[in-house]
């Protein structure tokens, strides 16, 4: 079987060559031949190894905005995971007609190449974003989409078009809404920013300070991904599922105790906030649970190892 995961070099894409090549991990289904399609834009080279040294992985540099090179990428492919985007909310705000060419043409283009090139399955990585500031929480996948900024706005825009392209059985989709991954090969982010700000006793910088935000680990991320990606196609077709923990952690909580483990002297400081960021999100991993069988790690568990895993990488 061959499969291509799009922004596979990057921090979420690459966890999953990981995963998907773990032949006694815990799946029979993994994945032989594996494509992985970037821009480079955020992906590292540096993630992939030493798959791609051992032959294991083929990188295709390519921006799923040149449909010719997305076209001849596809060949043969049976299974695409769709997570290149302009995945950081304020990089959206920045600069919108990157934002938008990505996460909205390039969602076009990825369905209509799949399509074309007779891919059976896309699973769409999606984002809490399109909810917005929800009116309760935790939130389900039935409240109302109500994007706060470009970011969420471009997202939604991609999820109608997988709906769009279900409803037409030209493909078999699945959506995931993400909420806050975590986890090493992440970067420009508040979890590593803060990280390397303990790690160089330089304040950590707060915008807002009441923000309560479900934080979820990257390998749970990953292991829903790939089972959706081998189940039966009654179970997860047409499906849109939140990944996440059910649980919020309150912002400033998350920058003192970064600064704890790390034993730094940094001080927490408060800045006004940022009108794009949503302020509250915890997701409600239900249909997560009921479909896949999946039940993720609570909030910031693995936080002492990724923050271990900070430090050996910056030295």
């Amino acid at each position: 079987m061959r499969v291509l995961i799009t922004g596979g070099a990057g921090f979420i894409g690459s966890h999953l060559v990981d995963r998907l090549l773990e032949v006694s991990g815990g799946t029979p289904h993994a994945a032989p031949d594996i494509l992985v399609y970037d821009n480079m834009r955020r992906g590292r080279r540096a993630h992939l190894e030493p798959h791609l040294s051992a032959g294991r992985v083929r990188l295709i540099e390519g921006d799923i905005r040149d449909e010719t090179v997305l076209q001849r990428a596809l060949s043969g492919v049976e299974i695409v995971f769709h997570l290149a985007a302009q995945a950081n909310v304020i990089g959206s705000e920045a600069d919108r007609d990157y934002a938008f060419s990505t996460n909205v043409v390039g969602v076009y283009n990825i369905l209509k190449a799949s399509e074309s090139a007779g891919v059976r399955r896309v699973l769409f990585g999606s984002s809490r974003e399109v909810y917005g500031e929800a009116q309760t929480l935790p939130v389900r996948e039935d409240a109302p989409v109500a994007p706060k900024n470009a970011y969420g706005a471009s997202k939604v825009a991609g999820e109608q078009y997988f709906r769009v392209a279900q409803a037409r059985e030209a493909l078999e989709t699945v959506i995931f809404r993400m909420a806050n991954v975590y986890g090493p090969r992440d970067s420009e982010r508040v979890i590593p920013l803060w990280m390397e700000h303990a790690r160089r006793g330089v304040d950590l910088l707060l915008y807002g300070g009441d923000q309560v935000i479900d934080f979820v680990w990257v390998q749970d991320v990953v292991e829903a991904f790939v089972q959706a990606a081998f189940a039966e196609r009654e179970r997860v077709v047409g499906q849109t599922i939140n990944i996440g923990t059910g649980q919020g952690t309150p912002i400033a909580d998350l920058a003192r105790r970064i600064v704890a483990l790390s034993g730094s002297e940094s001080q927490l400081q408060i800045l006004p906030a940022r009108g794009a960021e949503v302020r509250r999100f915890v997701a409600d991993p239900t249909r997560l649970k009921a479909v896949l069988g999946l039940e993720p790690d609570p909030p910031l568990a693995h936080l002492p190892e990724m923050l271990a895993a900070h430090v050996e990488h910056a030295r």
